[in-house]
């Protein structure tokens, strides 16, 4: 484990040279095991990718106090179920619309009402904080738990709980601000 605290700390103060040893030791084995979570190459390296993209991006809080290969390893089993889940959650949100709408189809005024609400919500959520903003997502939108949601960002409940209750604060006002434009 020694060479693993060498490589972190490197990577920690932005060495590049470090971080891509690191990416071309595990990549291909990473998504090898990735795919035997979901369907396509594709979808197992860009989970892959993802990965290591958030290690680069949050290089400077990164903490592993284990093995660096059963972190990797296990972040993508968790990556890819979560991916799983997020096609689920979308699976049956379309199934769900389609059983609301038994003609399949909308008028044109509830296709344009459902599209400027989308934007809408879309516009709300891209002015909140990039992790509050994913917080919010994994429990709104793909149904997650505090306590799943806590785990994937290494938090305590208590910080899930208060991302969230921010989150809504920050969302009603915004949606106020933005009523008294339009």
């Amino acid at each position: 484990m020694p060479e693993n605290n060498l490589i972190l700390r490197k990577i920690r103060v932005g060495d590049i040279k470090a971080f891509e040893a690191l990416f071309r030791e595990y990549y291909e084995a990473l998504c090898r095991y990735g795919l035997t979570f979901v369907d396509t190459t594709d979808e197992a390296e860009e989970i892959v990718q993802e990965l290591f993209y958030k290690i680069w991006k949050n290089r400077e809080h990164l903490e592993i106090s284990f093995s660096l290969k059963a972190y990797l390893y296990g972040a993508v089993r968790n990556n890819a179920l979560q991916y799983l889940e997020h096609l689920q959650v979308r699976q049956n949100y379309a199934e769900h619309f389609a059983k609301q709408d038994k003609t399949g189809i909308l008028s044109p005024d509830e296709e344009l009402e459902y599209k400027e609400l989308n934007e809408k919500i879309d516009s709300l959520l891209n002015e909140l904080p990039e992790r509050r903003r994913e917080i919010f997502i994994l429990s709104r939108f793909e149904g997650l738990k505090y306590s799943e949601i806590a785990e994937r960002f290494d938090l305590s409940i208590k910080t899930i709980e208060a991302e969230m209750t921010k989150a809504f604060k920050e969302l009603r006002k915004l949606k106020n601000e933005t009523n008294e434009i339009g």
